[in-house]
């Protein structure tokens, strides 16, 4: 067997190879080309974050707000709104700020309860210490307006 070389000179072989040779060539220089190209940083004028901006005071949380933020309490209770549960400025409406009710709002805490904001119990807080609950029921209480 030997190979043909008239078929090398034909017109449409070689239009075929010119096609192929083409299409490779184009797509090996758009790959070089891509893998070369590297973005320039955005460069945005320098600015002094200091002044431009304003001084905010750190907020300040009570220790029971900071408990009650970092427990489950959330979950059932919001500040203003009614959720699951009572808000804690309609729980600050209903007890007088007291030690007998800040007891009381505590062992809810601690135990949980039902009944007396509807049907849904409060589940129990056995883990959160005594003094804890006290903190967070103060701070309940301390949102009565």
């Amino acid at each position: 067997m030997t190979f043909n070389f008239k078929l090398l000179i034909t017109p449409k072989y070689n239009t075929r190879m010119k096609r192929t040779f083409l299409i490779v060539g184009l797509t090996s220089v758009f790959f070089a080309s891509l893998s070369a190209f590297k973005p320039e940083p955005k460069t945005e004028p320098a600015v002094n974050i200091s002044s431009a901006t304003p001084k905010i005071a750190p907020m300040q949380m009570s220790g029971g707000e900071l408990l009650i933020n970092k427990s489950d309490c959330i979950g059932c209770h919001h500040k203003i709104n009614k959720l699951i549960g009572p808000s804690y400025t309609d729980i600050a409406k209903k007890y007088p700020n007291n030690d007998k009710n800040l007891t009381y709002l505590a062992d809810k805490i601690i135990k949980g309860g039902a009944g007396v904001w509807g049907k849904i119990p409060m589940t129990p807080h056995p883990k959160v210490s005594k003094d804890d609950a006290k903190l967070m029921a103060k701070y309940i209480l301390s949102l009565k307006k």
